[in-house]
């Protein structure tokens, strides 16, 4: 009786959870995913951005020791040869367009941070970075806000050459730990790790964290993602 029980049940569980998996491989799709992973995504963002605020941050951890080479992880948008003595930043929002160097967010008061740096394949490390909070960098320009001095909705990041690119809710911009980094571990940033300057946001997937940062933009259409595009997590919360 009870082998006959266990082999009713298990014979259950492989035919819903292959019944599942069918489901899954056969709906329609959204944005490169099956629109029922597509829905536990847009889930997964009300939950995260209804917790998500200003009071809550990254866990604050050791600061690592400077001999410590941060993990390097993906080379999007990176192969392109470049010229780092007269790197500009493109900044663009409608009727307001500027061109930045890596010296211009240096006037900016530094900030820096030591907490976890988590990646959407599994792995974390402690790290290390500095630079201008990204909040700071829109009061210092004049940044992020429409006329009627509301913020608009998106913030997009991409590479020099367009290969790279991220899309992020304004409100994570405006957490007080993203950060427009050029040191990591009290170093200059490395060519692999997005030299001369990069985006670090702790509270999303390493994903975000756009390296190399050749534009800035703002707008109230969510811009293109280049992993949402791909079937994973747009929000990308932690």
């Amino acid at each position: 009786m009870k082998l006959r029980n266990s082999l009713i049940i298990g014979i259950l569980f492989t035919t819903g959870f292959i019944g599942i998996f069918l489901g899954i491989r056969s709906a329609t799709r959204d944005q490169g995913t099956s629109n029922i992973l597509r829905r536990s995504y847009l889930f997964n963002e009300k939950i995260w951005s209804m917790v998500q605020s200003t009071e809550r941050l990254s866990v604050n951890k050791p600061l690592p020791p400077p001999t410590k080479e941060p993990r390097v992880n993906g080379m999007l948008g990176l192969k392109t040869d470049l010229e780092l003595k007269n790197y500009k930043i493109k900044i663009d929002q409608p009727k307001k367009s500027l061109t930045l160097q890596v010296e211009d967010f240096k006037l900016i008061p530094k900030t820096d941070y030591s907490t976890d740096f988590r990646c959407i394949e599994g792995w974390s490390e402690e790290l290390h970075y500095a630079g201008a909070r990204f909040s700071d960098f829109m009061e210092k320009y004049d940044l992020g806000k429409k006329p009627d001095g509301s913020f608009y909705q998106y913030v997009g990041l991409e590479t020099p050459d367009g290969l790279y690119y991220v899309s992020i809710d304004m409100e994570s911009m405006l957490h007080p730990q993203t950060v427009i980094a050029y040191e990591m571990n009290q170093h200059p940033l490395s060519l692999n790790n997005g030299a001369p300057i990069r985006l670090v946001i702790p509270i999303k997937y390493g994903i975000k964290s756009l390296k190399r940062i050749g534009r800035i933009f703002f707008s109230d259409s969510r811009p293109r993602d280049y992993w949402a595009e791909r079937g994973y997590d747009w929000y990308s919360g932690l």
